[in-house]
């Protein structure tokens, strides 16, 4: 097979900025899908990774690292503004997530969304080798691949969305609906986390701009001439990586405080969330408040631990989530918590590897219960951690994962009945059961890494 070189296109770039108190920056490396390409067709090649630091301002020097070439783009106050904050995430994500919140339209988040999109794909035109392969990613970035078609149509451009593709009557609604399309149209193969999502795409491209397959094909459109395939390919994560660090003994040995912390309770229910109001994180604590009012679960002999990772908090629609989540934590631990025994453990803040897996080792049973959710990685994360065999996951049919992963307990997280029903009988369920489950579970991620989930991408686009 041929080598090429690789261009991945991300809005962020897969580093932490941190500023110690003399006020170099350092640049610390976080994990990040396609950081050590297996693919043969790019093995060996170079790779470059085009994206934000998460800093505005002139676009700082950033060290390359395990061979890969980071080039970043520079934002403006202005353009974090408009196109993060706002088109982005107050626009596109609430839609895109069936409307859970209601979307907000501004002209000039639109305008600033187009022209952040013209600079990273003139970045990665700029830095890409002739023939090479560009992985476009996400929907901040939706309008780069026919912006990058244009200024180089000697590439092969493939675009992935991580989120959900809405219904047509949903997606519809968006006043630059067809703009939105013909920038996706713009990459050779479109992927999706869900099959549903691919249906979805493809139904509003027939509606808004009347392309249809090519020759009676599902998987392809004919956009203007130019075959564009898609396809689906549920994301995963590196289990190894995750497997080696669950297993260290600094991880095991803060999984054994953090239960004596807790008063090594009978049940430790857990729940990772980055505070967003997708995440069903309100309807979750109010299925557990019935339940511990009710006399069902009884703390401290049950607790739960919620962690909430602050996410777009300078937009209003977060802090609000914060504060109704703040103040139902409080409610319950102030009608039946008691001295040195809180009903509900409550985070608010990123965690480092080590508390995140000892989180996932001391806990019985995983509660991911989002109202909409693409894939929800930290299901899988959970399941890769649980080496030990151990562990039950309640989980959304609603998350992508759910396709994945029919051995967890799937819940409707709006049926609070039905929510806190599946919470019992996973409470109550025999060992042997729970071993089961998690058995069936772990052979699927392992089979199903973040490595295979690259390579099949990457062989579908370099497919002719």
């Amino acid at each position: 097979m041929q080598r090429r070189s690789l261009v991945v296109v991300t809005n962020r770039l897969p580093f932490d900025a941190t500023v110690p108190v003399e006020g170099a920056c350092d640049w610390q490396h976080s994990p990040g899908v396609l950081i050590e390409p297996r693919h043969p067709a790019v093995s060996g090649g170079p790779v470059t990774w085009v994206g934000w630091t998460g800093r505005t301002g002139p676009a700082p020097d950033v060290p390359d690292t395990y061979g890969v070439r980071m080039r970043p783009v520079a934002l403006t106050e202005e353009d974090f503004r408009n196109h993060y904050e706002g088109y982005a995430n107050a626009t596109l994500w609430p839609l895109y997530h069936d409307g859970v919140e209601h979307p907000a339209h501004h002209r000039r988040w639109w305008e600033a969304y187009e022209r952040v999109n013209r600079r990273f794909a003139e970045l990665a035109a700029e830095v890409a080798e002739p023939q090479s392969l560009v992985w476009v990613q996400d929907y901040h970035l939706q309008l780069v691949p026919a912006m990058l078609r244009q200024l180089r149509p000697d590439l092969r451009i493939g675009f992935f969305l991580h989120t959900p593709f809405p219904p047509p009557e949903l997606f519809m609604r968006l006043p630059r609906r067809a703009e939105l399309l013909h920038g996706i149209l713009g990459a050779d193969l479109v992927g999706f986390q869900r099959q549903r999502s691919a249906q979805n795409f493809s139904t509003a491209v027939a509606e808004a701009l009347g392309l249809t397959g090519v020759d009676g094909d599902p998987q392809s459109i004919d956009a203007d001439g130019r075959r564009v395939r898609t396809g689906v390919f549920p994301v995963s994560i590196d289990v190894s990586a995750i497997e080696k660090l669950a297993t260290d003994e600094a991880v095991q040995a803060r999984q054994a405080e953090i239960r004596r912390d807790l008063g090594n309770p009978r049940t430790i229910l857990l729940s990772i969330d980055r505070m967003d109001y997708t995440k069903g994180i309100e309807l979750r604590l109010k299925a557990y408040r019935e339940l511990v009012a009710d006399g069902m679960i009884t703390p401290p002999d049950t607790v739960l631990v919620q962690v909430t990772v602050p996410s777009r908090e300078r937009v209003e629609h977060y802090d609000i989530l914060r504060e109704r989540v703040e103040r139902e934590v409080g409610r319950i631990n102030g009608d039946h918590g008691r001295v040195g025994a809180a009903a509900i453990h409550y985070l608010s803040r990123p965690l480092d590897r080590v508390e995140l897996a000892a989180l996932y080792r001391a806990a019985d049973i995983m509660l991911v219960t989002p109202l909409r959710d693409g894939m929800n990685l930290v299901a899988k994360e959970f399941i890769a951690a649980r080496e030990d065999g151990g562990g039950a996951l309640l989980l959304s049919e609603f998350a992508g994962a759910a396709a994945e992963l029919p051995d967890a307990y799937l819940v409707n997280p709006h049926d609070t009945a039905g929510l806190k029903s599946t919470l019992l009988r996973a409470i109550d369920a025999p060992e042997c059961e729970e071993r089961r489950r998690m058995a069936a579970l772990r052979q699927q991620v392992r089979t199903y890494d973040v490595h295979a989930w690259a390579g099949r991408y990457l062989d579908a686009l370099v497919a002719d």
